[in-house]
């Protein structure tokens, strides 16, 4: 492909040839500066700074965060019972093992605190910057580059990157319920991205709350967690849910801890000291994990419709919830979807059956009319007195951002991903040079962990942007030829699935369409990213030439050019090939 920088004049005759070609006068490992700036500090950030720490020279690496620390939605969610929906020995990067969580569910504050920890450890903190929220970004096509705007302290200022990254994942804008009367109730009021009720751990905040009526609004991961775990610390609890849901049993925990000698029939998730003190071993806590990570691998075949796997977990999802229900034997009739199993996030939550079946709950399914000065009405005219209102109604899961992105052209990302959002191998958007995604649209998992998906991100995001510098190149965008097989790809895919059962989840744009999920398991997904097709993608050069090879540059590397350094680093970590037997 010839440089949009190159000239090229009248037809030449034999009087008027191009002037011959030059290499360029400079080593092939001499490698230009490139500035990267990420937005967000969460997971994806994090592992972005230590990657590209790790694998890039001659890099200016930059973190704009809203928030005053990292952690993303680990630090934005402090609400009762925040907890691992996974397994935590998953919930962590490969190559950073953490052995001493509380249980095999860890608690909000645990993974917050492991966060923390990771960022000092690598020492990446210094690319961070702290409420620095951004509120515009805009290509430039003639520099091929981005420039963004950062509002920080009331004030906003400018700065310009090579490549832009988006690390602001899906679960970090909440909202309000648009419910009318919200604002005029006179109790307290709540929501539970936004749980400000005191300012250690929740339990202190609710001390004083064994005499209050407290109603919740959802029955989504948040709202059953703080149903469970909130059900004993106050005097009554009524529970709004609009729509049916699984409640996921504890199968499986046995099984998983029977490596740590424990009673594959104890569900209890927590660990004892005994246990955690043998994990500490780190033979013992390779294995351990090991075995998990292999057994969570091991579901895919239950998001598959009507395959075998699915029907026993559906069985086996009724059976425990018919037997949790039994002190509330109408509530099994009121709650149970007929949905398949796994059309929405599952959230492994001990108690929150039982809270639902006690006596002093009342589980509401008639729609809500309004919420008034003393609580909530509803649709037949009844009335609950509430001294707390918690709104766990979660987030705006629609990738239309609260900011303009605005690409090659002049269009926005919001107008771009409209009627729904697409994004090619979930990584980035034709129309957008230079820009890429972590935990886009097109990122999420179900039966595995995300950080795996993560991961292989940022790995092929390194591999972009390396290759952006080593070849000299301006600008790297998908063509959309390719963004459009890619959503092609994902349309065909998922009406295998159980995921376009008529469940109401966040994988889904408001038309049905799957657009939040990947097209296939996590270990796909580590596949399909090995190795990127760069053939799907249009290129621009730096260099005013129409050599695509100018890179090669003067024929020697710039340990050869300076005398310095390893002049034989292919003999180290050589690959040695098995002996065949």
């Amino acid at each position: 492909m010839f440089s949009r920088f190159s000239s090229f004049g009248r037809q030449s005759t034999l009087s008027e040839q191009p002037p011959a070609y030059t290499p360029g006068d400079f080593s092939i490992d001499d490698y230009t500066p490139m500035k990267v700036i990420c937005i967000g500090a969460g997971f994806s950030g994090i592992l972005s700074a230590i990657r590209f720490q790790q694998r890039m020279t001659n890099i200016d690496f930059k973190i704009y965060e809203k928030a005053d620390g990292v952690g993303g939605t680990w630090r934005l969610n402090r609400y009762p019972g925040l907890a691992c929906d996974i397994p935590s020995h998953c919930y962590q990067y490969s190559f950073e093992d953490q052995s001493q969580w509380s249980g095999l569910f860890s608690t909000g504050p645990e993974i917050l605190a492991n966060m923390e920890r990771i960022v000092d450890k690598y020492k990446v903190r210094k690319y961070m910057h702290f409420n620095h929220e951004l509120t515009h970004a805009k290509y430039d096509e003639a520099a091929g580059t981005w420039t963004v705007r950062i509002k920080h302290e009331g004030t906003e200022f400018e700065d310009t990157c090579d490549v832009l990254l988006l690390c602001i994942g899906s679960l970090s804008r909440w909202h309000w319920p648009e419910i009318e009367g919200l604002r005029e109730f006179q109790g307290r009021l709540v929501h539970s991205a936004q749980w400000d009720v005191g300012g250690g751990a929740w339990e202190e905040g609710v001390k004083d709350w064994g005499d209050k009526t407290v109603g919740i609004i959802g029955n989504g991961s948040s709202g059953v967690q703080i149903a469970a775990a909130l059900h004993p610390k106050i005097k009554k609890m009524v529970t709004y849910s609009r729509s049916r849901t699984w409640i996921c049993p504890s199968f499986g925990v046995g099984k998983m801890l029977e490596g740590l000698g424990r009673d594959p029939t104890d569900t209890d998730s927590v660990f004892t000291k005994e246990e955690r003190d043998r994990l500490k071993d780190p033979e013992v806590f390779r294995k351990f994990r090991h075995a998990i990570e292999h057994e969570m691998n091991s579901f895919h075949s239950l998001i598959i419709r009507d395959s075998e796997t699915q029907k026993v977990s559906r069985k086996l999802f009724e059976d425990n919830m018919k037997k949790d229900t039994a002190r509330k034997p109408e509530l099994y009739g009121q709650i149970v979807p007929d949905w398949a199993v796994f059309c929405r996030r599952l959230t492994p939550c001990a108690g929150y059956l039982e809270a639902l079946s006690a006596e002093n709950t009342t589980y509401e399914t008639t729609p809500i009319q309004r919420i008034t000065p003393k609580g909530v009405e509803l649709t037949d005219g009844r009335h609950d007195d509430l001294d707390v209102l918690v709104c766990a109604t979660g987030f705006d899961v629609s990738y239309h951002y609260p900011f303009d992105v605005i690409g090659r052209g002049g269009r926005t990302l919001n107008e771009r991903w409209k009627p729904h959002a697409e994004a090619y191998l979930s990584l980035c958007v034709d129309e957008f040079p230079n820009l890429f995604l972590m935990y886009g649209p097109g990122s999420g998992t179900n039966t595995a962990s995300i950080l795996v998906v993560l991961e292989n991100q940022a790995e092929y995001i390194v591999k972009a942007v390396r290759k952006m510098q080593s070849e000299r190149l301006k600008s790297v965008e998908v063509k959309r030829e390719a963004v459009k097989d890619w959503s092609e790809h994902m349309g065909a895919y998922f009406p295998k699935t159980v995921y376009t059962d008529s469940c109401h989840s966040w994988y889904k744009a408001p038309d049905g369409r799957v657009v939040g999920l990947y097209p296939g398991s996590a270990l796909h997904c580590v596949r399909a990213f090995a190795n990127p097709r760069w053939e799907d993608y249009d290129y621009e050069r730096v260099d005013k030439t129409s050599n695509r090879l100018y890179w090669l540059g003067s024929g020697q590397t710039e340990n050869e050019r300076t005398q310095t350094g390893d002049l034989a680093w292919y003999l180290n970590n050589v690959d040695v090939p098995p002996i065949p037997e």
